[in-house]
């Protein structure tokens, strides 16, 4: 099965990613894998005070995660994989494609004015040729309509 794994963050270009993922997948007979990263925490010296902030973080990422998991369900009838992972983005990414064949193209978002977001800079960057699936960077700026049009 083709697999689009896309990151999920806050941002606006990040659910316009997922609708472009979705699309393709119904499309294509595949699937979607979302993907959220938390960055790693910062050592508060106090284990307590350490474990609760962590705690909030992913907390706040699978609820991220699980809201676009339900458009994604409620618009295209797909039932996406779900991983949220704390650390390096680009290694993260790196790791889940190596450990999924299944996964056909790495699928990011793009702000629709400023500069590019890390992964899009990183991935289209001196390592845009590294790695063994495509990157789909789909413009922030698209409405809904352009983007059903183009998948």
């Amino acid at each position: 099965m083709r697999i689009y794994l896309v990151v999920i963050d806050e941002s606006p270009e990040a659910g316009i990613a997922l609708r472009f993922a979705a699309r393709r997948a119904v499309k294509t007979g595949g699937g979607v894998e979302i993907l959220t990263i938390l960055p790693p925490q910062e050592f508060i010296a106090f284990g307590g005070v350490q474990a609760t902030i962590e705690e909030e973080a992913r907390l706040h990422a699978e609820g991220l995660v699980a809201g676009a998991a339900g458009t994604l369900l409620d618009e295209s009838g797909l039932r996406p994989s779900i991983v949220v992972r704390e650390g390096d983005g680009p290694k993260i990414i790196r790791d889940i494609i190596a450990a999924n064949p299944d996964i056909a193209a790495l699928v990011l978002g793009a702000a629709a004015t400023g500069a590019p977001g890390a992964l899009i800079a990183h991935f289209s960057g001196t390592d845009a040729g590294t790695l063994p699936v495509p990157v789909m960077i789909i413009p922030g700026s698209l409405t809904r309509e352009a983007i059903d049009r183009l998948s």
